[in-house]
């Protein structure tokens, strides 16, 4: 019997339950994941290997162009490593290097050093993987969609043990479903970056909404990133992978060092959408950006501040997107900001181009809380940089703030589906709504010194209720009368008693 996506996505997180306690939880990812995509790639490879043995004979069976997935080396299959009782933390990091000595591609993909972890012995390690072997993770036992919907949810649930370390790698779906759709109608051909790619969330969840809700094939698409922390860089490596999506991810740090470059030029890879969650008010190398290569950086002749690199990642993104007279169409941003980015008096200095080169499309104005552990108040910031004619010298405000518009969890709040569906019509119907949405002229952004603070644009607050005097002067004069027909009363019983 097929297994359901619940009771895969409780298996995979039952592997924690096993090393609990013998690695901290901030290094569960470590161990585990490695495991869950090693486990999938054995399987499938054994379907394709015996597939191919009966067609091709044994002799060609592993030639790597009759792969789609990587090659795993003889004697190191799934059934290999199960077999193993003694130093079983040796055979896990030899099983590993095998398997990127075979397939390069996979180079730096796999961090843990098993051995390394004194507390995961052969007991520890012999269950865990006994435990990965009751079900097979093949594509015709679990298809990849189910697979990598349960491995991002495994994801998730070492995001939520790391508490607010996890949320730098981990941003919560429901947001990261509204970025995706304020920058939606996707083609095939498209290219996807994200700067600070975390474990791959907004890249996976563009291709699922390419293919679920617009019936696209995501494989006829790019999606790149790049990550500083080379542990959650390699997270985001199986995650594409374990999708099936045609990507490449990269290490070191975005602003410091970009990666996709075109060297020739001296120019940054421009893209068709960018989505990002950069981690708010940041450090950055100001000081060693000061001549910048790639003109990243010119929006003012003051740099931001060393000690806050917000608005260094949005110019950065800018830089990434399309542009309609070098590339032939436009690129979208749609980028996590926090809501200081919109009226910090000292980056007026950098709202001021933002607005009148007329990249900005929307701001949405999110609910506090919505983050593992951090409550500072944030929006969307969305940038397109060939607004069509009817939305020039416009700007997009919402408000999801809002009653109605996320629920209240144990630790943290979460966007509704009818409000993010509410915040997306009005948004694809340029319309306005009271308390809710609003379409502004840039001429009153500009008289407004370029503040883009969501509340000067849309009433957010609370309607009062309408007052009816006749009503209330009524239920005033039934509460007079009660009092004087109560006092009455004690003055009878205080008489009685003889009380003065």
């Amino acid at each position: 019997m097929p297994i359901s996506l619940d009771d895969l996505e409780s298996h995979l997180f039952k592997c924690a339950d096993i090393i609990r306690d013998a690695v901290d939880p901030t290094d569960y990812k470590e161990y585990i994941l490695p495991l869950v995509y090693y486990k999938s790639i054995s399987d499938e490879f054994e379907v394709q290997y015996e597939q191919n043995a009966e067609e091709y004979g044994e002799e060609f069976a592993r030639r790597e162009n009759l792969y789609d997935i990587p090659i795993v080396p003889e004697g190191y299959l799934w059934d290999d490593l199960r077999a193993v009782s003694d130093n079983v933390d040796q055979a896990l990091n030899e099983a590993f290097d095998a398997l990127v000595e075979e397939n390069p591609q996979l180079q730096g993909v796999f961090r843990a050093d098993y051995i390394d972890a004194d507390a995961l012995d052969d007991d520890r390690l012999g269950r865990l993987i006994e435990h990965l072997s009751q079900y097979d993770l093949d594509r015709d036992s679990v298809p990849p969609d189910m697979l990598g919907e349960a491995y991002m949810d495994l994801v998730r649930h070492f995001a939520e043990e790391e508490g607010k370390s996890g949320g730098q790698f981990f941003t919560p779906p429901h947001i990261v479903n509204l970025c995706v759709r304020l920058v939606d109608s996707f083609e095939d051909g498209m290219t996807f970056h994200d700067p600070t790619v975390g474990s791959g969330g907004m890249l996976i969840e563009a291709a699922r909404y390419y293919r679920e809700e617009q019936g696209g094939d995501p494989s006829k698409m790019t999606f790149t990133g790049q990550e500083i922390n080379p542990d959650i860089a390699a997270i985001a490596k199986m995650n594409l992978s374990i999708h099936g999506l045609d990507g490449e991810i990269q290490r070191e740090d975005s602003l410091s060092n970009p990666a996709f470059t075109n060297d020739e030029e001296n120019e940054l890879t421009r893209f068709d959408r960018v989505l990002a969650n950069f981690p708010f008010s940041a450090d950055w190398a100001k000081d060693d950006l000061q001549d910048d290569p790639y003109g990243r950086f010119d929006w003012h002749e003051k740099l931001p501040r060393a000690d806050r690199g917000d608005y260094a990642f949005i110019m950065h993104m800018a830089k990434q997107l399309k542009r309609p007279d070098q590339d032939g169409v436009g690129g979208k941003a749609a980028i996590l900001i926090p809501n200081g980015v919109l009226f910090r008096s000292n980056e007026d200095r950098y709202r001021k181009p933002m607005v009148n080169r007329d990249y900005v499309e929307a701001i949405v104005g999110l609910p506090d809380n919505l983050f593992q552990n951090v409550s500072i108040p944030s929006a969307i910031l969305v940038l397109n940089t060939d607004k069509p004619e009817a939305k020039k010298d416009q700007i997009f405000f919402a408000y999801a703030g809002s009653e109605g518009f996320y629920r209240e969890l144990s630790n943290q709040n979460e966007l509704t589906e009818k409000g993010l569906n509410n915040i997306v019509e009005n948004f694809r119907t340029w319309s306005d709504e009271p308390r809710i949405s609003r379409v502004v002229g840039i001429d009153e952004i500009q008289a407004n010194d370029y503040n883009l603070n969501v509340s000067l644009y849309v009433d957010t607050t609370e309607p009062r209720p309408d007052i009816n005097v006749k009503e209330e002067w009524s239920e005033l004069h039934r509460l007079q009368k009660e009092r004087k027909s109560l006092e009455e009363t004690i003055d009878n019983h205080l008489e009685v008693l003889n009380y003065e």
